[in-house]
């Protein structure tokens, strides 16, 4: 299939401001791009390209003030099979996990996991470790966290999402590769196109219409609205 993705963003600058800009499709899907990605900058300004620690395409440029637009258009093929769901998955101990995911346990700005330990152990101890466990988070942060554009400040942290039970997209991430990190399981924020294919016009009240996902052993994991599985945690 070919699926058209793309953006506009408007900013009022008031000052000259250098910008960093995280908005390119990422290397591994260039093979299936149709047309070219990149960021049109209106007005006209350069946008320097690099790419990160983590291999994404990044761009910076430098805004004057006034009304600064970006935006953009491509076509991406996609096959449209689902993400593999592979509930036999396990989960290594933390002994035995590679150096280069240890940083994935430790807290960070928007994720106290010293504050959320006692939660995520009570809420998700229950599910077997490796895959089942991290749907089990993801199903209960979806099940439990009320997503909404009106719940959106600068500083909401993975504690005050658990305890307001209201976010946006990346509030409900944090709390869930909160409560991942703080079972012993890396996860990291990772941000990406979701598309409308499929789905109803307006989403469910306990679904997040964001486009990201926690880590990538949740990839591909949702809570159906409106059901409890058995065992399944409600705070």
């Amino acid at each position: 299939m070919l699926i058209r993705v793309g953006y506009e963003l408007v900013f009022l600058v008031p000052a000259r401001t250098p910008v960093v800009l995280m908005l390119y499709t990422h290397p591994s899907r260039a093979a299936s791009l149709r047309t070219g990605d990149w960021v049109r900058v209106e007005p006209e300004t350069p946008v320097e390209i690099y790419t990160d620690t983590f291999g994404n395409y990044c761009g910076r440029l430098v805004a004057s003030p006034g009304r600064l637009r970006l935006w953009s258009t491509t076509i991406v093929e996609d096959n449209g099979v689902p993400d593999p769901v592979a509930w036999g998955a396990g989960q290594q101990p933390v002994e035995e996990l590679p150096p280069a995911v240890l940083s994935f346990l430790l807290g960070s700005r928007y994720c106290e996991v010293d504050k959320l330990t006692a939660a995520a152990w009570s809420l998700f101890g229950y599910a077997p470790a490796g895959w089942p466990r991290v749907q089990a988070v993801c199903d209960g942060v979806h099940r439990n966290v009320l997503f909404g554009y009106q719940f959106a400040t600068q500083s909401k942290t993975a504690w005050d999402v658990y305890q307001q039970r209201a976010g946006v997209c990346r509030d409900l991430n944090h709390l869930a590769l909160t409560f991942c990190r703080r079972l012993g399981i890396p996860a990291r924020y990772a941000t990406g196109y979701l598309g409308d294919i499929g789905c109803p016009r307006q989403a469910p009240r306990w679904t997040s219409a964001a486009g990201s996902k926690p880590t990538s052993a949740a990839a591909g994991t949702r809570s159906t609205p409106g059901t409890t599985p058995p065992g399944s945690a409600v705070w």
